[in-house]
This record gives structure tokens, C-alpha cells and sequence, in this order.
């Protein structure tokens, strides 16, 4: 695809770090700086999250060093309303905060009741600010992985099994019951292959309950993947055919290495794009399938590509949609690509953050994530590097 937009003009300019950064103070930028020219070599995040593993493996006390460096960088907070402050410095910004209770490894069920009850307490904080404009899970915060994989792969169900299941729908209903109930829409979040099937399906049944005047419910399309865009366009035919919204998130996806590996050792066909060309053409493409059936269809572009962000403002300037059309929503995770979501707040647009929470121990896995991702983007963390050191030289004060 032409790395051109659809009007052949830049809406938006990513380059005005003035914007980026305005919320940071000079020490914190400073900070900034000196966090991602470390994460901007591969071989510094190895060796630290190995030892960060190994020090919390042996109850070493560096806790408040990670609360200090990436923790604050990434997340909002331990509570909700350890939040507060982040969500009202994004609110100040005209930026919206999505609370993302980013607790993992949990695989029983007292710990399944649990998070339910906190996404709920997501629900009601949402319902309550006018700066939330979202709340999000992830099905196997709710559910066991393993257990959806069996029902996925079709297999019998033992009756404790079946019973386990039954609690999971409960919990899905329940939450998407009181977004409903509270008027707040809520991101479905995608998952491994092997269990997205089941997560798709799931998803559905709750828009079909819950979608009926407005897109409430938005199960998450990861575009990296072959089948995806004719699965959003078979999506949306159903719910046209059944009456109801859709809603839709639109990510290029989490997972590449798992998935290419799980195919590799179970030689089955890789679900996953062999280039990341045709992973972007994908994604641009449901772009335009949306916008083009947007009396239907309300979606959250979820991305750090910077292009995407372009074509998605130029092709709704090309159909005269209105930039603060509610429909439409952009969102970068906390941390990263202030650069996008600052301009794009300040020409008009809805943006939100994802803002993370929970326990540091907790939602370590999530944070370790972060770096390794920011070092494996090809030039994710020397675009943020270069962004913030561009800043520092504008304010005309050093990097140290």
C-alpha cells in the first residue's frame, strides 16, 4: 500500500514534541530520557529483566526501584485510586484514561471472582468520570486458559469442567451487564489463537444481548493475523443480520513469537502475516471497511503506528466525519507514543490512554512485556528515545 493518504495531506503532526511532552516537568522528562535510552538496547533489557526475575525469585528487596523506573513510566498505579492523579494530568490533556487491571498469572477460581469483581469496580469508576471513556478485560482474567482451549478444540467437558464454564459465562454476562447498565463501553481484549475462537463467540452472544441501541460490548480484531479482516467484515455482516452493533477494536496483535513457534511445533499453518507490510495493508483496510459502515460499526483504533493514525484522520476527513465523532476513538498504552495521543487530543480527536494497574508483583509480567516490546518494535524505543531527546534540546536543557 502507497504510504500515501487518502487526501494526499498529513492531518495531524506527530513531530510537535511541544505537545508530546507538555504534561512533563523537565526532571521528568529528564527521567524519561535516561529509562528509554536503556530500553533502547536489546542486550540492558535482557540482562535486566533476568535479574529483576531472579531478585523477586529470591525475595530480594527491589520493589521501589521498579516502582520508580518502569513501573511508574507504565502504570497509573497499585489501586484505582492510586489512579486518580494519572487519569486527571490525561483528563487535563483532554485525553481519556481506559483502566487496565493488568494482573496475570492467576489460575484459580477465588482469583477469577476476584478480578471480575475489580473489573466491575473499573465499570463504576467510568460510570462516575467523564475522562473514562472505556473499561477492558481479558477473558482469561475471568476464565481458565486451559479450559477455554478444550472448548475450543471441541473436546468432552468433565463435569466439574462444565460447571467451571458455566461460572465463566456468568462472569462475562455480569460484566457486560453492568457496562451496559452503567452506559459504558467495554473492550473485550484478544487473546492466543488457540482460544480466541472461543472468546470470539463468546463476545457475540454479549453484543447480540447488549448492543442493540448503541456498540457497548467491542471484541478486539488483531490484524496481524490472515483471517482477520474477513472475519470483522463476516462480523459485521451477522450483526447486521441479527439486529445489533458492532463493536470493534483494532490492534496489529500481541503474540507473533508464540504463535509462529506453537505452529512451527505443532506444524499446523502459521495464522500470522508473513510480512508486516501485509499485516498493515490488513489493518488500514479494516480502516476503511469501518469508517465506510460506520453508521454500524464504532471502533477504537489501538496503535502505536503512526501511519495508521494518519490514514484513519485523513479518510474521515475524505467522508465527512466529524473528528470527535464518538464512534471513533484512537488509544496508545501509558508511556508510550505521547506524540500520537497529545496531537492527536489537541486537533480534535478521542484519544485515550490505556493506564495499567495492580500490585507490582502482580502485573510484573505486564511491565517486563513492555520493555521487551519496546526493544523488539523495529525503532518503537529509538522513536521514543529520539522524541524525548528532540524535546530536551528544545527546552534547551541537557539529558542529564
Amino acid at each position: 500500500m502507497a504510504e500515501s493518504s487518502p487526501t494526499n495531506q498529513i492531518p495531524v503532526f506527530f513531530e510537535d514534541t511541544s505537545v508530546a511532552f507538555a504534561s512533563k516537568s523537565d526532571a521528568k522528562l529528564r527521567k524519561t530520557y535516561w529509562l528509554f535510552s536503556l530500553m533502547n538496547q536489546a542486550r540492558v533489557v535482557n540482562l535486566g529483566t533476568f535479574f529483576i526475575k531472579l531478585a523477586l525469585k529470591l525475595n530480594l528487596p527491589i520493589k521501589n526501584l521498579i516502582r520508580v523506573t518502569i513501573f511508574e513510566q507504565f502504570c497509573g498505579g497499585e489501586t484505582i485510586s492510586e489512579c486518580n492523579q494519572t487519569i486527571a494530568e490525561l483528563g487535563n490533556s483532554g485525553i481519556g484514561t481506559i483502566l487496565d487491571y493488568s494482573v496475570e498469572g492467576e489460575d484459580d477460581e477465588s482469583s477469577f471472582d476476584a478480578t471480575a469483581a475489580e473489573i466491575l469496580k473499573t465499570i463504576d469508576k467510568a460510570a462516575n468520570s467523564k475522562t473514562i471513556p472505556f473499561s477492558v478485560f481479558k477473558v482469561t482474567g475471568i476464565a481458565s486458559a486451559d479450559l477455554l482451549e478444550k472448548i475450543q478444540r471441541k473436546d468432552p467437558l468433565t463435569d466439574q469442567e462444565e460447571a467451571a464454564y458455566v461460572k465463566v459465562q456468568q462472569r462475562l454476562e455480569n460484566l457486560c451487564a453492568r457496562a451496559h447498565e452503567m452506559n459504558v463501553r467495554i473492550f473485550v481484549d484478544a487473546e492466543e489463537s488457540w482460544i480466541q475462537g472461543i472468546i470470539d463467540d463468546l463476545t457475540y452472544q454479549m453484543m447480540q444481548k447488549f448492543n442493540r441501541e448503541k456498540a457497548i460490548v467491542y471484541n478486539t480484531y488483531q490484524l496481524y493475523r490472515h483471517e482477520t479482516l474477513e472475519a470483522l467484515k463476516s462480523a459485521y455482516l451477522t450483526a447486521r443480520q441479527k439486529g445489533y452493533l458492532l463493536g470493534g477494536k483494532l490492534v496489529r496483535g500481541a503474540y507473533m513469537e508464540k504463535e509462529r513457534l506453537r505452529a512451527r511445533e505443532n506444524e499446523y499453518f502459521n495464522p500470522i502475516h508473513a510480512s508486516k507490510q501485509a499485516t498493515d495493508e490488513d489493518y488500514n483496510l479494516a480502516i476503511d471497511f469501518c469508517l465506510e459502515h460506520i453508521e454500524y460499526i464504532s471502533i477504537c483504533l489501538g496503535t502505536h503506528n503512526e501511519y495508521s493514525s494518519q490514514y484513519c484522520a485523513a479518510k474521515m476527513k475524505k467522508l465527512g466525519i466529524e473528528k470527535n465523532d464518538n464512534r471513533i476513538w484512537f488509544a496508545q498504552l501509558l508511556g508510550m507514543s505521547d506524540n500520537i495521543s497529545f496531537n492527536l487530543s489537541k486537533a480534535g480527536y478521542n484519544v485515550a490512554k490505556y493506564v495499567p494497574y495492580g500490585p507490582i508483583d502482580a502485573v510484573l509480567p505486564y511491565l517486563i512485556r513492555r520493555a521487551e516490546e519496546n526493544t523488539s518494535i523495529a525503532g518503537q524505543s529509538s522513536r521514543e528515545y529520539l522524541l524525548v531527546k528532540s524535546e530536551l534540546k528544545r527546552r534547551g536543557i541537557g539529558s542529564l
